[in-house]
């Protein structure tokens, strides 16, 4: 987990080197202060998600957030599903009546 943020961190650095803001501007613009920026951009554990998300928005990005675990391409919990699903499905008399 340490890894995984650190590396957003730096893409996170990267982006904003990319887009030329300084980190003072990212701060104003997403309403945070230069050192939650910085922390951001060090893999921090406890920068609020609220401040990735606005620097996202910022950056253009905001739809990788979106879509960062669409349960509709979560290959483990489709497949954990998929081994609880019963292996026939039996419908009560009464309920075979009904239609």
């Amino acid at each position: 987990m340490v890894r995984a943020l650190g590396k957003l961190g730096e893409d996170l650095n990267r982006a904003r080197r990319r887009r030329n803001f300084t980190q003072q501007e990212v701060a104003k613009r997403i309403g945070a202060s230069l050192n939650t920026v910085k922390r951001l951009e060090n893999g921090d554990l406890k920068v609020p998600l609220h401040f990735l998300a606005r620097m996202l928005f910022l950056f253009g990005e905001l739809d990788r957030l979106v879509t960062l675990l669409d349960s509709g391409q979560d290959e483990i919990g489709l497949t954990l599903m998929d081994d609880r699903l019963p292996k026939r499905v039996r419908h009560s008399k009464k309920r075979e009546n009904a239609f």
